[in-house]
């Protein structure tokens, strides 16, 4: 075994253990620590190092100075810890054992602007910090993940090797692994991948709940259905799953998903997503509604109470099932591809703000494999943006444009079918509402800015004017000529 280590990694809980595992078996000595709260998390190296670690290049480090003095200069490590304060408190405990030239490396779901702001301080102090986003949970981690860096651009020479490595690669080998660019971008990249996660697993809970409650499928016929899509448009790894989860059994036979509680957990990267989108002043309203659909699944008890209390519609689904089915994977297809455009054009108008050079062909290709919302889809998307780099909105691509337009009519049935038979479909609502406001050459916001200028005077522009030139009109006789400044947040 190495005396030296080729990379450090603090932090051996299921994402950190996995990694170094997959680090191992491409050929590299791993020195790895874990950060210990007494009586509660002692002695976590030595089980690794006997457990799964046993016989393998590994070296354990019990403090943070045996972590660092083994490591081949310039050094490399990976922090796997919980996002927010820990970050910053492990950051403080190892600069002062660190070298000009080392390289931090956060593996974890930090904000993006957390990052850009460790960036600036480690470059400071002569170092060097990436920020990068790993998504495919404990398998991917294991056998290849997705992987989003960015902070530190001389890094990247550095951590490149390593990094794509122990990526997912893609069907020509291409490694699922690519600079995304510089501060907080590569975070910011997995945040709205994270966003786009959400809304993918909110769309597909929404086709399962429609089948369950129109047509009264039950979960072994549901299990059909997502595996047949899963060979079709629909091929991803969430449908795939849904397939194997809606089939499993519970000891007694009947299907577990059957019971399990109703109420979703989330991590915060969903309300990261849409706090951003409100920052930046992009609609991102399927993700959002993604978000809110959990926070209404967690009021577990008021919805059972409110569940005898307000009417719902009386109505029997009486339609054609398979007609339906192939409505709801029109619908299903058609709203993913407007969670894509949305989640894209947050990046683009983040790339503007922040001063960053994001290749939106580069990422699609990153999420093609190791990734939760990994799918043939994908490459698609990759196809969109290299065909034309500028693109302002998926949706006008040439195919997304015509896919959209033959999931049409299927898709504003079943939004139609769900609010008539009372079952709730926020994501495929919003998207098709999203849809239909981005068609429209004309809004009601001709009304609400004169509204906004009645009661507040905040003026208005005209359309037999130059746009930029604003107007206020004295609406009641009583309001005067003043006028509020004219801005937008």
């Amino acid at each position: 075994m190495k005396v030296q280590a080729d990379i450090g990694i603090i932090g051996l809980a299921v994402m950190g253990e996995n990694l170094a595992l997959n680090l191992e078996s491409r050929g590299f000595t791993v020195a790895v620590h874990n950060r210990t709260v007494p009586g509660v998390e002692e002695g976590v190296v030595a089980r690794f190092l006997d457990g799964r670690g046993r016989g393998r290049n590994f070296l354990g480090a019990e403090t943070l100075e045996a972590l660092v003095r083994p490591l081949e200069s310039p050094r490399r490590i990976l922090m796997m810890v919980k996002a927010g304060r820990p970050v910053d408190e492990l950051i403080e405990r190892l600069v002062p054992l660190l070298d000009r030239g080392d390289i931090l490396i956060d593996g974890g779901n930090s904000h993006f602007a957390d990052t850009a702001r460790r960036t600036a301080r480690l470059e400071s102090a002569g170092m060097l910090y990436i920020g990068t986003g790993v998504s495919g949970g404990e398998e991917g981690a294991l056998r290849g993940p997705s992987i989003m860096p960015g902070g530190s651009e001389a890094a990247w020479p550095r951590v490149r090797p390593v990094l794509q490595a122990i990526a997912a690669r893609v069907e020509d080998g291409t490694p699922c692994c690519e600079w995304v660019g510089q501060g907080g971008a590569g975070h910011f990249v997995k945040m709205v991948h994270n966003g786009i996660e959400y809304g993918d697993m909110q769309l597909i809970c929404e086709a399962y709940q429609l089948m369950r409650h129109l047509p009264g499928m039950g979960a072994g016929e549901m299990a059909e259905v997502f595996r047949a899509w899963n060979r079709g448009d629909l091929d991803s790894y969430l449908v795939g799953i849904t397939g194997d989860i809606l089939a499993r059994k519970d000891e007694d036979g009947a299907p577990l998903v059957d019971k399990i509680l109703d109420t979703a957990g989330q991590k915060g990267t969903g309300k990261w997503t849409g706090v951003a989108s409100l920052d930046l002043g992009v609609p991102l309203t399927l993700i959002t509604e993604a978000v809110y659909a959990r926070c209404l699944s967690a009021m577990k008890e008021l919805r059972v109470e409110a569940s005898g209390l307000l009417p719902a519609p009386e109505r029997t689904f009486s339609g054609d099932r398979g007609d339906f089915l192939r409505d709801l994977e029109a619908a299903l297809y058609a709203a993913k591809i407007v969670s894509y455009a949305q989640g894209f054009g947050l990046m683009a108008e983040a790339a503007r703000e922040y001063g960053w050079k994001l290749d939106y062909g580069a990422i699609a290709l990153l999420w093609r494999g190791g990734c939760i919302i990994r799918s043939a889809f994908l490459g698609k998307i990759r196809d969109a943006y290299v065909q034309n780099p500028a693109l302002a909105n998926l949706l006008l691509d040439p195919f997304f444009r015509e896919r959209v337009g033959r999931a049409g009519e299927g898709w504003r049935r079943v939004v139609a079918a769900a609010a008539l038979y009372g079952v709730p479909a926020p994501a495929m609502s919003s998207a098709l509402a999203y849809y239909d406001g981005l068609r429209s050459a004309r809004l009601p916001a001709n009304l609400l800015q004169a509204q906004r200028d009645y009661f507040g005077a905040h003026q208005y522009e005209r359309v037999d004017r130059p746009r930029g030139e604003f107007h206020h009109t004295n609406w009641t006789g009583q309001g005067g000529d003043t006028a509020s400044s004219a801005y937008s947040v």
